[in-house]
């Protein structure tokens, strides 16, 4: 007897639905890759991008655990979540540190607002840049493009990237004029400077070539990052 003729059998066909990748666990690590800027004292204001890159990971966990058939991407969610976390809480942990212990000893820190006169007044010295007047004070700024180029021993610093690189000339009491130590050089660029020094304010206003206004300040530095 033959055997009977069996029919052709094919596997079971299985089914693969597909599943988005949450668009909050993609943002939070685009955030994330964006806030890790912030780590460099310059750019410390981007760390507050990790804020949004943390809320876009919840709210990607959040829809994942109730729509889990429509989303995938839990794994991606949970990385942003607690990269955008530890950059956050690290990050303003490190620059906290930074700005407690950057002030060398024997010098009072001044922030630079408080050496620029008021735009709806008169440009001129401050009270705050008369009552340092030949003493040792810790400022930070920015090397103005004007100074020059390659390695600088003298130069222009102003108190911000806009009076720096998009803000034209700057006025006479956004400006100090900065002298190193000899043998001591700076490259300019756009990084955040910090100098320890004496700061004087000049009995007559300065002109220096390049900027169409005089000079209030002047400072000579002892030690400088």
């Amino acid at each position: 007897m033959s055997d009977e003729a069996k029919p052709f059998s094919t596997p079971e066909t299985v089914d693969f639905p597909y599943r988005a990748i949450s668009r909050g666990a993609i943002w939070s690590l685009v955030f994330f890759i964006i806030a890790l800027v912030g780590l460099v004292p310059t750019f410390a204001p981007m760390l507050i991008l990790a804020v949004p890159g943390i809320l876009f990971a919840v709210f990607a966990l959040r829809a994942i655990k109730r729509y889990p058939e429509e989303f995938s991407g839990k794994g991606l969610a949970t990385f942003g979540l607690v990269a955008c976390s530890l950059l956050f809480i690290g990050g303003v942990g490190q620059h906290t540190y930074i700005y407690l212990t950057e002030v060398p000893d024997g010098y009072e820190r001044v922030q630079f607002y408080k050496l620029q006169a008021d735009t709806q007044g008169a440009d001129q010295p401050t009270e705050t840049a008369l009552a340092i007047d030949g003493k040792p004070v810790f400022l930070k700024g920015y090397i103005h493009p004007s100074s020059g180029s390659g390695m600088l021993r003298q130069f222009i610093l102003v108190p911000d990237l806009g009076t720096c690189c998009f803000g034209g000339q700057p006025r006479s009491s956004d400006m100090i004029e900065v002298s190193l130590p000899p043998g001591n050089t700076v490259r300019a660029n756009v990084m955040k400077r910090k100098l320890a020094g004496t700061f004087k304010v000049n009995r007559m206003p300065q002109k220096k070539t390049d900027f169409d206004n005089a000079l209030f300040y002047k400072m000579r530095v002892d030690q400088f990052k």
